[in-house]
């Protein structure tokens, strides 16, 4: 095992969009502009990681539908499911390394995301014995979660943790909170995460799991150790390239 890092103790990693491949910009894109609405950076901020019936209310008002959010969610579940028999769910290149990394380096980790523990088990269950804790932790009813990870499920302080994510929103809380955060936002050409995250400070922007290497780590570990992370004039990509996802 490589030296442990000296300050996280705690690598929390977005399910969807991170270990696995994006399969909601693209249905959210589509279920908004099918029906004639026009999606922006606002209409994809007012609807990722939040909870399901927030985001579908967002959905129903950027598509213009007078829907309940249960008929919202349900249409567009029905439209997803026929998505991923094109387009099926996988794990992204490099999802296991990264977790071995992350272990490597001394670090527990764990798996979240908005959907229930189905969807960890179904996609990840092979490979639970590369998580701790609980495994995987469901946080639509606490969206973004970072508070209740870190503290409530892990009892660590929120400048031992590490969250790997591909949505702006939870950098935001990262920030508001002193977590440590590395984006890895979607390459679906109509998203606007990437710029998001840059506009939030983010320092670390990646464009592939194998970026976020032992050197990144240490990085981060580092800052995290001297109180630099989420301070300085702006924001930057880390120097392997963030995702042109623009």
């Amino acid at each position: 095992m490589a030296v442990p890092l000296r300050r996280i103790r705690l690598a929390a990693v977005n399910i969807d969009g991170v270990l696995l491949n994006d399969t909601f910009s693209p249905m959210i894109h589509r279920f908004v502009t099918s029906r004639g609405g026009r999606y922006t950076a606002e209409v994809e901020r007012a609807i990722f990681s939040q909870p399901q019936l927030v985001a579908a209310r967002a959905m129903a008002g950027a598509a213009g539908v007078d829907w309940s959010p249960e008929r919202v969610l349900e249409v567009y579940f029905e439209e997803r499911a026929a998505y991923l028999e094109q387009d099926p769910i996988r794990l992204l290149d490099g999802a296991l390394e990264l977790l071995h990394r992350l272990r490597a380096l001394g670090l527990r980790t764990v798996c979240y995301g908005g959907l229930d523990a189905s969807h960890f088990t179904r996609y990840l269950g092979e490979h639970a014995g590369l998580f701790d804790g609980p495994g995987y932790v469901c946080t639509n009813d606490f969206r973004p979660g970072i508070t209740e990870i870190t503290t409530d499920v892990f009892g660590l302080g929120y400048d031992e943790a590490l969250f790997v994510d591909d949505v702006a929103r939870v950098a935001e809380s990262a920030r508001s909170l002193g977590v440590a955060f590395i984006g890895h936002p979607s390459g679906f050409e109509h998203g606007f995460q990437g710029e998001l995250m840059r506009a939030a400070g983010v320092r670390h922007v990646v464009g592939s799991l194998a970026d976020i290497d032992e050197a990144l780590l240490r990085t981060v570990d580092a800052e995290m150790e001297a109180g630099t992370h989420w301070t300085g004039s702006g924001a930057y990509e880390n120097e392997k390239g963030g995702n042109d996802d623009r």
